[in-house]
């Protein structure tokens, strides 16, 4: 399980730029992200499997297009659940908050895309430690004992 994609923007409801790492700041979420604050929804993950199964699909998306911010690889987040802890990299942790989103209006995403998979297999989490983290990163489920 390791992180394939880090993706920001400044606005919401837009495609992300990629970069090769990014800190995670606690109780905020990733440094310069619009998404960032104090909220249950700081930062958000998607497979890259989803992303390939979505090019199968016929649509024409990379990284970051359907505003993740952190794409994966090994990790079937559907089956993770809320409350759950996750390690990214060297020291950041985060905590599973929500699985999948409602989406009220189409955004410029859907549009751009063709279809937003977020809503359907994304899931959100609040920064509990900060921490500088990297494309190539190992994941860690943290399993309380």
């Amino acid at each position: 399980m390791k992180i394939v994609s880090i993706a920001i923007s400044k606005k919401k409801g837009t495609r992300k730029v990629q970069a090769d790492q990014a800190s995670l700041i606690q109780d905020h979420g990733l440094e310069g992200d619009a998404h960032a604050g104090p909220w249950h929804r700081q930062v958000s993950f998607l497979a890259s499997e989803s992303i390939e199964k979505a090019k199968k699909n016929g649509l024409d998306v990379t990284f970051g297009d359907f505003a993740e911010n952190i794409a994966t690889s090994g990790i079937n987040w559907q089956m993770v659940p809320v409350g759950t802890k996750v390690h990214l990299g060297d020291s950041a942790i985060a905590k599973i908050t929500q699985i999948g989103k409602e989406c009220n209006n189409k955004c410029a995403i859907y549009y751009l895309a063709g279809d937003c998979i977020m809503p359907r297999e994304s899931i959100f989490g609040m920064v509990l430690k900060g921490g500088k983290i990297h494309c190539g990163d190992m994941i860690r489920i943290i399993r309380d004992l």
